[in-house]
């Protein structure tokens, strides 16, 4: 079984808000402000900043547990910039909640309180994960092209290309699973590199 980040988006295809499209950057602009509010740096979409990282760290390699409090905000947060990136990304026309959404979700790995993840593999895994990041930037300029053909097919059909959806979906699940293993360090697990 795989300890890997799992992401779920529930995709809207047909009966696409036209206008809601066209318009797409400024509806995001006041959620994403509030959740920029959760990191201490200036970029709105710099969302990976507000997950909490040191704390965890360290009580991972001094005592060898993830707390519990940490563990649900990272979660819930990560949730939240799942919604707010499906929005934006035009996979949804559902405005993002700042509560719990079932059709947006992620699954963190069973931790087990952190007794099941290494001690002293978080002080390298930003490290290790270089090949990821490099890989996932290509991936990210793949899926803003096939977003940007998205956007142009709502506005013009009302209807997202599922062709389409896959490479953005997968682009999302993909960075989620970097998120998991270098920056909340819920898996020891290696992201595979595959959409």
């Amino acid at each position: 079984m795989s300890q890997q980040v799992t992401t779920h988006i529930e995709l809207q295809l047909e009966n696409r808000d036209r206008l809601s499209a066209l318009l797409r950057i400024f509806f995001v602009t006041p959620i994403a402000i509030y959740a920029s509010a959760f990191t201490s740096y200036s970029s709105t979409f710099d969302y990976a900043a507000g997950m909490i990282v040191l704390p965890v760290v360290l009580t991972l390699l001094f005592r060898g547990v993830y707390p519990s409090y940490i563990y649900a905000f990272n979660k819930a947060f990560l949730n939240l910039s799942l919604r707010i990136c499906a929005y934006f990304l035009l996979l949804t026309d559902e405005y993002p909640t700042i509560e719990a959404n079932e059709k947006f979700s992620i699954e963190f790995p069973g931790i087990d309180g952190g007794k099941s993840l290494s001690r002293g593999l978080p002080l390298v895994k930003w490290l290790l994960a270089i090949p990821l990041y490099i890989v996932g930037i290509i991936y990210g300029i793949y899926a803003m092209m096939l977003t940007l053909v998205a956007w142009i097919t709502i506005v013009f059909t009302g209807e997202y290309p599922e062709w389409c959806a896959a490479g953005v979906i997968g682009t999302t699940a993909y960075w989620n699973r970097v998120y998991g293993y270098a920056f909340i360090l819920v898996t020891d697990e290696y992201p595979s590199f595959s959409l």
